[in-house]
């Protein structure tokens, strides 16, 4: 579960990213982390952990770096470096950022750390984290640890795994359409109506404020699929392999400016209007 906030709307932003961010041109969604993350007072934390790359983390502290903050590469390559770490780090930080890579590695090395505990308090008390491509999937309670590609949700076809838990209201699918990924997003959330989905295109944010209320930022699209009102769903009775049946599904497609309501599940759009 979620630390508890300190006071309510004392909470961090949640900031799961579809993927492939714009590092080079006007980089709107990092540059928005960092200005909420305090602009050239930012002490950013950066956890490299998904990737097997050496310089993923380097590479993205040069990017802070560059935009005016400070930024601290934390080198988490196994349980023992997560369990280890000096938690001093988490005191003074305003945001962390989880790169892209394997999910897994990130929910087996820092499951049931100190370092996942010190993330879910930092958010608690206020430090806003993101996270990129697996970093995405990994911020919230239910994380889609793989599945299959296609429109069409398939029985057996999605793995979930315990996430990092800051969240307990989302599904975060990336890559979403560069990849197709509704089919698996939908078969995730017909296990359980509960979540609500987030499927992020590449480049694309979804800036999950205290107010439960997503901004999206980005060149994509966010698609929220909502199944609180779903009237049937076979997932009970498909065979592995079968197409899974859902009925009363409800879809948005929101662009940069787009906002979304998770308490309220009533969504606004943010283009021409």
């Amino acid at each position: 579960m979620p630390s508890p906030e300190l006071e309510p709307g004392s909470r961090g932003f949640i900031i799961p990213i579809g993927g492939a961010e714009d590092k080079l041109k006007d980089k709107a969604i990092l540059s928005r982390f960092m200005d909420l993350s305090g602009g050239e007072e930012s002490q950013i934390l950066v956890i490299p952990t998904a990737s097997m790359l050496d310089d993923t983390g380097t590479r993205y502290q040069k990017i802070f770096e560059e935009m005016g903050g400070k930024a601290t590469v934390l080198p988490i390559k196994n349980r023992k470096d997560a369990e280890g770490l000096d938690r001093s780090v988490f005191e003074n930080c305003t945001g962390i950022f989880m790169t892209g890579g394997n999910q897994l590695r990130l929910s087996t090395i820092l499951g049931g750390t100190p370092v996942a505990t010190e993330i879910r308090r930092a958010n608690a008390r206020g430090v806003h984290v993101a996270g990129t491509s697996a970093g995405a999937a990994f911020i919230s309670e239910h994380m889609i640890a793989f599945g299959a590609e296609g429109t069409t949700p398939i029985a057996g076809k999605v793995t979930l795994a315990p996430g990092l838990g800051l969240t307990n209201r989302i599904v975060v699918d990336q890559h979403f359409r560069q990849r197709d990924r509704l089919g698996r997003l939908m078969a995730a959330l017909a296990y359980n109506p509960f979540v609500q989905g987030i499927g992020l295109d590449e480049d694309t944010a979804a800036f999950i404020g205290p107010d439960n209320v997503v901004r999206v930022v980005g060149d994509g699209a966010v698609t929220i699929v909502d199944v609180n009102d779903l009237e049937y769903s076979s997932m009970a009775y498909a065979s592995e392999g079968e197409p899974v049946e859902l009925i009363g599904v409800r879809l948005h497609v929101l662009a940069h400016g787009g906002r979304y309501s998770l308490s309220r599940r009533k969504a606004s759009p943010g283009g021409r209007q």
